[in-house]
């Protein structure tokens, strides 16, 4: 159960009409208000949301039937510490609202309940609590970018004291290959053996190319040029692309695109970069027998593009850590893990968001939300 609304309440009373009651009233005040009617009910909406708070305030009842309002309390904060939580105490109980304050309550009120005095009291506890999710959020932000700073100055080093003697070796490895193309089997006993080892050299040398140009390629944050861009171009493009490897493999490539304008003003060449690295991952993620569907869809100010494919799917503890830097689930000669942390950089820099949906062993689904404006300063670190 998952509430969109940015004033979210849980009002958990073992008094239905007084719940059906004050729930009325504060709907009427643009708050969306789940019902509970005892501890276990309220400990229910909140279970197997360890990541995630179902609701940002909690209006509580200190004298219930069972478990009582502050041992309810006790299990939020333990479980939840960032949600806010009013007591509702009667006015012969108001040690049992100091009681909660004392163990983390937001604060108390008495019944009966002033309703003005309630809505400015959640007011006042949203507030509270979407400020403690923003510092943390930006908390997060700041250290994640202090990281990666020390992470970009050393990997931009590196790759570029390594494409030096990479290029040295690629030269060497180019005038080796036309020695061999001049040479007949006769001038030059066990031809195919030399030949099979220049590939190895070549294979290997574009591999390390690969690497620095993607450690490069996180490190620098350029500004790309925004300009109409028609998605469904891109999609036939992309696919183009990708078609030949696709076959090989026995794997047909869908575009569902129809129905859709997908013109939005952004940068092609980092969308198309997006697109190439997601259905080349599907692919692989496939390996051999399936489809891979890339879908095009307007929704209002966004447009939603997305790279479905039938493989392997992702378990549920990689989500999590799928877009980090060097993870990667694939043998060293066939990924670097940097692939997806590009793409969700680039996906950050246009000002659109990703959406990872994956069953094992049936399939996963990349969605990407993209503005069809330009905005000159994204939005992501509003409160």
């Amino acid at each position: 159960m998952r509430i969109l609304d940015a004033n979210r309440l849980l009002l958990v009373d073992d008094e239905a009409d007084f719940r059906a009651a004050l729930k009325r009233r504060l709907e009427k005040r643009g708050f969306a208000v789940l019902e509970a009617g005892d501890g276990n009910q309220c400990r229910w909406i909140f279970e197997g949301r360890a990541d995630e708070d179902p609701v940002d305030v909690v209006i509580l009842d200190v004298k219930m039937p069972g478990e009582s309002g502050i041992e309810v309390l006790g299990w939020l904060k333990a479980n939840h510490p960032r949600i806010e939580v009013i007591l509702l105490t009667g006015h012969a109980s108001t040690a049992d609202g100091v009681e909660g304050i004392k163990k983390g309550a937001f604060d108390y009120l008495t019944k009966p309940v002033e309703f003005q005095h309630l809505v400015q009291k959640v007011n006042q506890a949203i507030e509270k609590h979407n400020n403690l999710k923003f510092k943390e959020k930006i908390e997060k932000q700041m250290a994640s970018a202090q990281r990666l700073a020390s992470l970009g100055t050393l990997s931009a080093g590196i790759a570029h004291e390594i494409d030096n003697p990479l290029a040295t070796m690629k030269e060497a490895a180019a005038y080796l290959r036309l020695l061999l193309d001049k040479s007949s089997p006769l001038d030059m006993p066990r031809k195919k053996d030399f030949e099979n080892a220049v590939g190895k050299i070549e294979t290997a040398i574009e591999r390390a190319r690969r690497i620095t140009h993607q450690l490069l390629g996180f490190v620098k944050k350029k500004e790309g040029t925004k300009v109409r861009t028609d998605l469904k171009e891109i999609v036939a493009e992309t696919a183009v692309f990708a078609e030949k490897e696709a076959r090989n493999r026995g794997i047909r490539i869908v575009q569902a695109t129809e129905g859709a304008e997908g013109v939005i003003w952004s940068d092609p060449y980092e969308i198309r970069q997006v697109l190439l690295n997601l259905l080349t991952n599907a692919i692989h993620a496939v390996g051999r027998d399936g489809v891979i569907t890339l879908s095009l869809k307007d929704a209002g100010p966004s447009v939603e593009l997305s790279v479905e494919d039938t493989g392997e799917g992702i378990p549920e503890e990689n989500i999590k850590t799928i877009l980090e830097p060097f993870f990667t689930t694939k043998s060293p000669d066939m990924g670097t893990g940097l692939g997806l942390y590009v793409t969700a950089g680039i996906i950050d820099r246009l000002c659109g968001k990703m959406d990872i949906f994956s069953q094992v062993g049936k399939g996963s689904c990349f969605r990407i939300t993209l503005p069809r404006k330009r905005k000159a300063v994204c939005d992501s670190l509003e409160p």
